[in-house]
């Protein structure tokens, strides 16, 4: 069984686990058998999901086999682009919650800010809406830029609890953590362990991994845990699950941790993705 993983408790009181699963790309029968042994074998009690990963039925069947019950997990799914309008926003967080044959969702999140399209307070002020029917339980958005969360509260009066944003060492997102701790939302990290990169082979990180007898991967998700993200990593096999929740036995020194800060890089987001331009559908 994996390691007891704290708690954290966000800005509105509700308390989420401070490492979790990402659920990308993971479908069918072989998606089920893989977030079932996330849970039963692996001890993750964080899963996270969005309705354009077409995979929430896979995690609520995962739910219903698994042996632990449904109040003691945190499940995530997010709003896409195209139904951020008011009309569609509260229909797609009903049909996410159909797919997954749940009665509700412990956080759903905004998934991009689109701000081109621009409806993004609409969507927020429906996430507002969906939690007050009791179809959610915490809200938070994906990817916003410190100028899209200060209008939102500026706009409806509710600032997320979370923000989930690109960050692992080659882009570790220094001033929007502080940006975000200075304003009490909860930075949660994608991509955590640099997806498609070469991170996990740099020199420095293999280093550390060798002086602390770790595996590169669970150096980068101890350093994010230090740094007071929430990291998700994606992993369908259970001895990556176990080898990755396995990171509350050692702590990194700062030597270690300012090491892996100086990997970051001004273009370091691995797909070009800027939440001031891009969007999402």
């Amino acid at each position: 069984m994996g390691e007891t993983v704290k708690k954290i408790i966000l800005n509105d009181g509700i308390e989420i686990p401070a490492f979790g699963l990402g659920t990308y790309k993971m479908k069918g029968e072989e998606g089920v058998n893989a977030i079932q042994a996330a849970i039963d074998t692996n001890g993750y009690r964080l899963i996270d999901s969005a309705y354009n990963y077409e995979n929430e039925g896979t995690v609520g069947e995962a739910i219903r086999r698994s042996s632990v019950p449904r109040e003691e997990l945190f499940i995530t799914s997010k709003l896409p682009g195209r139904y951020q309008t008011v009309d569609k926003a509260i229909p797609t967080v009903q049909e996410s919650l159909y797919r997954a044959n749940l009665d509700y969702y412990d956080l759903y999140l905004i998934h991009w800010p689109n701000p081109i399209q621009d409806n993004y307070v609409e969507a927020w002020q429906a996430l507002i809406d969906a939690k007050k029917q009791g179809l959610i339980r915490s809200i938070g958005v994906c990817n916003f830029l410190p100028e899209h969360l200060e209008r939102l509260e500026k706009e409806t009066g509710v600032k997320p609890t979370i923000n989930q944003i690109e960050l692992h060492p080659y882009f570790n997102q220094a001033t929007q953590r502080k940006w975000h701790e200075e304003n009490n939302i909860q930075t949660q990290s994608w991509t955590p362990i640099g997806r498609g990169t070469d991170m996990l082979q740099h020199t420095t990180i293999q280093q550390i991994a060798d002086k602390h007898n770790k595996t590169t991967a669970q150096i980068v998700l101890r350093w994010h845990y230090q740094l007071g993200t929430i990291a998700i990593p994606k992993s369908s096999t259970p001895t990556r699950q176990h080898e990755n929740i396995s990171i509350f036995d050692f702590t990194l020194e700062q030597t270690d941790m300012d090491q892996i800060n100086k990997l970051t890089r001004p273009d370091g987001r691995v797909n070009n993705q800027d939440p001031a331009v891009y969007e999402e559908f």
